[in-house]
């Protein structure tokens, strides 16, 4: 029970639901407002004006969010005048229908807030077939009463962020901190876990893109924030957190272990990664602990917890020592060295954000210059040149954009024929659930068909025990302000609100209440099973044949990602900004596989063209930038030895390689250079100096020279490590390679 009230807090609080009060102001108000000035016949159009321009209000950059809620005002305005002028002319109409459907919808290639716009338009069209007004004059004033609402919407959106400034950020960073929260404790569970492992690193690639697109949407918001006046002591807080979680982020990525190696190494000892798995469990815990303070503003916990597990993890180093004895020890020890180094620093990070969090005066403070902090937004590119370059087939927007408008041209014209009452419901439904690829959609229809069922059966219940006007009314309006809350949680149960909000609505307009609810789970149906149906049939988007460019950008950033580590090596305080911009594409590029492949496993088994060779790619790609990453993290937070010849040549051979894979792909034509015949040479000595290391400290034990200095142990854990990720690295670029080479043969020139 405490739990859920728990859940209920942390809702009620929330920025989903505040902005599901926003709406629900936005609405209320004009309607009250008008009805005691005596025209409530004005009040519906702008009730729906606010309504319509509400998606566009989004956490982020608050100038832009009002340019898109501008920018959505004005093309529902003109979409809705042409709807009401055409509709009495059937061939005009259905133009009509095709043309803004297909401009509309192609708004999106813009990215995620452009997307939102395309919605009200899309929305503002479907819902004009509900709005019955005949003369220019009615039409005119209808549109501009609309344009009212939506500026009226605006001022509340304005009102609502100033009176709560921070609580979108906040927001964003406590589902940062839980994303960041749960990955950290799947990560856990794949150090000893082996019977899983494949299954969990698939869950690991969806909590990546999603961790990563939080901090997009963060980078804009707080970056960009008021940075003419200079950010305020609550936005600096902010800003501070998101850093941390994005080194911690960073750090997990860093630490993408060879689990094969640990298998080996460690074989029937694995007690003794219990205690670093607990730690990293209890760190994850504890990062989702505090995202609900974010929320809630309550007592931070205390640390000492997370400190014990520190402690017991370290001991375990030593009992490991102990009980296998050196030199056999060796490995094992390093390894558990490595991972207990890289979790005291996600501790740190963590202890950082406590401090914040609880008002430490001596807390850091940020100091980003604008230019440099300008290299880690990714800009959105808005020229029209953007909506040429998709002007094609090959462009998933293009073809959804086409499928999308013949299924609503199709959808209106069934509805017309067999002269369906409220047949724009159809339309909504396509509208609400169709996206670009197949997977998501089937899923968006199932969620939105058992929706409309628990909605519609809940509407019944209530019609059966009250035919209360009043009762129906605040029916409508919570269900609705619930409704908007859960869009983006759950959509299941915002289908089910929304059913519920609409059958009330029409309720009071219809007595016979039964017969809405009937058409509105028909209506549902029909507009799921058309865009289901468009999605398969109509200009398929199979996402095994739109990985090819995915692919390439990932080849790219990783080479990229590979070289600034390198020159991150001669040079740390002179390279260090350009190794964070490239980490930061490198981590983009990998998140948008990912998210590709998220999409693959959504497509029907048909389609899942080389599945097995995909998840390879896949695969070898993530751990390729976790290993780079590795040993980043190592150069920024040691003291390091000036790089070797033999290690230049190594990641000369690796970025060749990686070159060939993207050269290759691409059908660009390849440069035969120089193979580098010495690299098995280079990995022989870079291997042989962690060797040489190893025997010195065994010869220091034999003679009785136990303590281990700082100098010596990071000297072992630096060769040990540059030689075993080099070697690493080369082996899995090759089989990059390889793998790459069969996936153009089978997927690419068999298009």
């Amino acid at each position: 029970m405490k739990e859920k009230l728990k859940l209920l807090e942390l809702f009620l609080k929330s920025s989903n639901f505040d902005r599901g009060i926003r709406l629900g102001v936005g609405i209320a108000v004009p309607f009250a407002v008008l009805y005691f000035l005596g025209y409530v016949e004005y009040a519906p159009a702008v009730v729906v004006g606010a309504f319509l321009n509400a998606p566009g209000d989004i956490p982020g950059s608050f100038k832009r969010k009002i340019n898109a809620i501008l920018l959505s005002i004005g093309l529902t305005m003109v979409i809705t005048a042409i709807i009401l002028f055409s509709k009495p002319f059937l061939p005009l109409l259905v133009v009509a229908l095709f043309t803004i459907s297909f401009i509309v919808s192609l708004i999106s290639v813009y990215g995620f807030r452009a997307s939102l716009v395309s919605f009200s338009g899309l929305l503002a069209m479907v819902m004009a077939f509900a709005i019955h007004k005949d003369t220019p004059h009615e039409i005119f004033v209808q549109v501009g009463l609309m344009g009212v609402g939506g500026l009226w919407y605006l001022v509340v959106s304005f009102v609502f962020q100033k009176l709560a400034p921070v609580k979108d950020q906040n927001q964003l960073l406590s589902d940062t901190l839980l994303l960041i929260g749960e990955y950290l404790t799947l990560r856990a569970k794949l150090l000893t876990g082996k019977a899983k492992r494949d299954e969990r690193i698939k869950q690991t690639f969806a909590l990546q893109h999603k961790i990563n697109e939080k901090h997009e949407t963060l980078r804009e918001a707080l970056l960009t924030a008021r940075k003419r006046s200079g950010r305020s002591h609550y936005e600096e807080k902010q800003l501070l957190i998101l850093i941390s979680s994005i080194h911690i982020f960073e750090l997990i990525e860093a630490k993408h272990l060879d689990y094969k190696l640990i298998d080996q190494v460690f074989g029937k000892r694995k007690e003794f990664l219990k205690a670093s798995k607990k730690l990293s469990k209890i760190m994850g815990n504890h990062l989702i602990r505090l995202s609900e303070l974010l929320i809630q503003k309550d007592k931070i916990p205390n640390k000492d917890t997370l400190l014990d597990a520190l402690s017991n993890a370290n001991a375990s180093i030593t009992k490991y020592i102990d009980t296998v004895k050196l030199p056999e020890a060796r490995e094992g020890a390093l390894i558990l060295k490595n991972l207990y180094d890289y979790q005291e620093q996600i501790l740190q990070e963590i202890k950082a954000i406590r401090r914040v969090m609880a008002n430490v005066k001596n807390a850091s403070v940020v100091s980003l210059k604008r230019e440099d902090s300008s290299h880690f937004l990714t800009l959105q590119e808005y020229r029209l040149n953007v909506l040429s370059q998709n002007f094609s087939l090959d462009s998933t927007m293009f073809r959804h954009s086409l499928r999308l408008t013949l299924a609503i041209v199709v959808a209106y014209l069934i509805g017309f024929l067999f002269d369906i009452q409220n047949s724009y419901w159809i339309l909504l439904t396509i509208i609400v659930i169709m996206r670009p690829s197949y997977g998501l959609t089937k899923e968006r229809s199932k969620d939105r068909i058992i929706g409309t069922l628990i909605g519609a059966a809940f509407a019944v219940s209530i019609v059966l025990l009250t035919q209360n006007i009043v009762v129906y009314s605040a029916l409508a309006f919570v269900s609705m302000i619930l409704a908007f809350s859960l869009i983006q949680q759950n959509y299941k149960y915002s289908a089910a609100l929304i059913t519920i909000s609409i059958v009330f609505v029409y309720s009071i307009i219809n007595p016979n209440a039964f017969e809405v609810i009937q058409f509105r789970v028909l209506d549902t149906m029909i507009g799921a099973v058309i865009a289901v149906v468009a999605n398969y049939l109509i200009f398929p988007s199979w996402e095994v044949n739109n990985l090819k460019q995915v692919l390439l950008n990932t080849l790219a950033m990783n080479k990229k990602y590979l070289l600034a580590t390198h020159e991150l090596y001669q040079d740390v305080n002179k390279n260090n900004h350009a190794y964070s911009v490239a980490r930061k594409e490198a981590f983009l590029a990998i998140s948008n596989l990912n998210a590709a492949f998220q999409r693959l496993t959504q497509d029907p088994k048909s389609k899942q063209k080389e599945f097995q060779l995909i998840y390879e790619i896949v695969t070898i790609n993530q751990t390729m930038i976790s290993a780079i990453a590795s040993i980043g993290n190592f150069i920024v937070s040691h003291k390091t030895t000036p790089a070797s010849k033999e290690l230049n040549l190594l990641i000369e051979k690796i970025s060749n390689t990686l070159q060939f894979s993207f050269e290759s792909l691409a059908h660009t034509e390849i440069e035969k250079g120089e193979e580098e015949e010495n690299s098995e040479d280079a990995q022989e000595k870079l291997l042989e100096k962690y060797h040489q290391l190893s025997s010195m400290r065994d010869e220091n034990i034999r003679l009785g020279n136990t303590e281990l200095d700082t100098e010596t142990l990071h000297g072992l854990q630096e060769a040990y490590l540059m030689a075993n990720h080099l070697n690493w690295l080369k082996s899995l670029s090759e089989n990059l390679k390889k793998a790459t080479e069969r996936y153009r043969i089978a997927i690419v020139e068999s298009e």
